[in-house]
């Protein structure tokens, strides 16, 4: 299986927000990180290549076209937004989710997904709580069990640690790259801490000024000459004293407008 995006552009009504991407085929097994500034479209890419924004270009997986597959075969694709609170059970929103894409299984193998996807994230406690219950990040997690339970080959994850602690950010970005790895699926996470992105992303795509500025190696893409581009930061990568590199930034950069610049990686 592999991600390819070709010439893709994508906006709102007349107001362009993404041109001319072109990205190097992602492979099976890979945690890739979208980053970026603000604005530079990072959602919008996650939405274009869920099938919710009209865009033009080619996006294909396992060299056929993405759009227009069955919802066994649709992309899984976590929101910004958190599930609504509700009086429906936690159980109950995660289950309709696998339902609706694997109802042909016996209810037994239906559970025991379930079961699995709730004890690999920790939220099993949460299972029979009634939503309208839960707190921003609790519900954020129930959110992601849903798109883990139906086993997509494609996840589509858009700051999926935005209402989290600092123990449910490792634990959701560590369950979502065992599970790309384990599973041989691509994982798409938008996300603005760029030192969980370093850690745990395989690949990263920075985007700035409309277009890809660079894509690569997560510990290679992330130079000072980048960073400055894409951020207006004046920024290191050091190692800290487990050896893992980590971004330091010193300073922002006065009067600092987002431009495309040269692509690296």
């Amino acid at each position: 299986m592999s991600l390819q995006i070709q010439d893709l552009g994508v906006g709102y009504r007349r107001r362009p927000i993404l041109s001319g991407l072109n990205m190097r085929p992602t492979s099976p097994g890979s945690l890739v990180g979208v980053i970026g500034r603000n604005g530079a479209g990072k959602s919008t890419l996650l939405k274009s290549i869920a099938g919710l924004l009209p865009s033009h270009g080619r996006i294909m997986l396992d060299g056929q076209p993405l759009a227009g597959r069955r919802p066994a075969k649709a992309p899984g694709y976590l929101p910004q937004s958190l599930p609504q609170p509700t009086s429906l059970l936690a159980y109950e929103t995660v289950y309709s989710a696998c339902r609706a894409v694997h109802g042909g299984l016996p209810r037994p193998r239906l559970e025991a997904e379930i079961q699995r996807v709730f004890d690999r994230l920790g939220i099993s406690d949460l299972a029979l709580r009634r939503l309208d219950q839960l707190s921003g990040g609790q519900r954020q997690m129930i959110g992601l069990a849903q798109v883990l339970v139906r086993q997509p080959r494609l996840l589509l994850l858009d700051e999926p640690t935005s209402a989290l602690d600092l123990h449910w950010q490792l634990n959701v970005l560590e369950c979502v790259r065992e599970v790309t790895r384990s599973q041989g699926n691509i994982a798409l996470v938008a996300i603005h801490d760029i030192n969980l992105a370093l850690r745990f992303c395989d690949e990263l795509w920075v985007l700035a000024g409309g277009g890809l500025l660079a894509q690569g190696p997560a510990r290679d893409v992330l130079t000072p000459a980048v960073l400055r581009t894409a951020y207006g930061v004046e920024a290191r990568v050091e190692r800290c004293s487990r050896g893992l590199p980590m971004v330091l930034c010193d300073s922002a950069m006065p009067a600092f407008q987002p431009s495309q610049g040269e692509p690296h990686g």
